[in-house]
């Protein structure tokens, strides 16, 4: 698919861990990509990338020109208590504006506790944490501006994410302080980094109005099978199995697993020119430590 997005003009708005293999993706394929930075000094990884910087203001608004030949808009910044901060300081910018596709990542954590059901994007929002529920208000938010604006609209609730560079359980493991927390019947869904890339893109390059995906590998499983199976394949000593109830896990540990679901994946596998490339965490894995962690 190399140089089917030339021509696009993609903005990061918040360019973390996901959104840097977003622009890799998307340069690759031809598209330009700029991204949001407070602080210019700092933008030697995205100099690197091949992406430009955008400077937001002292007063934490982006300019009113901001926007000027951008075709598409990926939101990944982290919500506040009244939605999504990153919707405030881009409004100078939305006034009159030629954006094709907006992007928002949501998490799953808007379903709240499912109760181990196997669940789609028609299951009804239950946020039960302070992030979770400022997701969906930032969902919101963005649906009224692509109405306004006439934007295409792709609202990507991402499950948890995995991935090179020191986001997974290799470190933890090799350092021998992991646990494998135990809980029978708790369920927990993933994805790669490089397939919620891919999947963004597929988004970006078939805008369909307004449409609503959940991003999530096809194989939810209890996290600790993660935790004994990588170190079966680091041909590690497996870590010690601890009951959940004795466990006497943090606050935000206990309530990761306070909530359990199980996500299909169909509408995401539907999107145009997807495909899956890492379908459980197995596979996934393998990647990683075949990559050198």
């Amino acid at each position: 698919m190399s140089g089917d997005l030339a021509g696009r003009h993609l903005l990061l708005v918040g360019p973390g861990y996901v959104a840097r293999e977003v622009a890799r993706q998307a340069i690759a394929r031809g598209a330009r990509v700029s991204a949001t930075l407070r602080d210019l000094s700092r933008s030697r990884d995205l100099d690197a990338l091949g992406v430009r910087p955008c400077a937001i203001g002292a007063d934490g608004l982006l300019p009113s020109d901001a926007l000027d030949g951008i075709t598409d808009l990926l939101v990944s910044a982290p919500p506040g208590s009244g939605g999504c901060p990153a919707h405030a300081m881009l409004q100078p910018a939305l006034g009159s504006t030629g954006l094709r596709w907006i992007g928002y990542y949501s998490s799953t954590a808007v379903y709240g506790d499912c109760g181990g059901a196997w669940i789609d994007e028609t299951r009804a929002p239950a946020p039960r944490s302070p992030d979770a529920k400022g997701r969906l208000q930032a969902e919101a938010q963005w649906a009224e501006t692509a109405r306004r604006i006439g934007a295409a609209l792709d609202i990507l609730r991402i499950a948890g994410i995995y991935g090179p560079e020191g986001r997974n359980v290799t470190q933890r493991l090799a350092s021998g302080v992991a646990r494998a927390i135990v809980k029978p019947g708790q369920y927990f869904n993933r994805i790669h980094r490089e397939d919620i890339a891919a999947a963004t893109l597929a988004a970006l390059a078939t805008p369909d109005g307004a449409r609503l995906t959940n991003l999530a590998d096809g194989s939810p499983c209890p996290a600790s099978d993660i935790l004994i199976g990588v170190a079966d394949m680091m041909g590690l000593p497996r870590p010690a199995e601890v009951a959940f109830d004795q466990a006497e896990l943090p606050p935000a540990a206990a309530g990761f697993y306070a909530e359990n679901r199980r996500l299909r994946n169909d509408s995401m596998l539907a999107l145009p020119g997807f495909r899956l490339r890492y379908p459980d965490w197995r596979d996934g894995y393998r990647a990683i430590l075949e990559n050198g962690g």
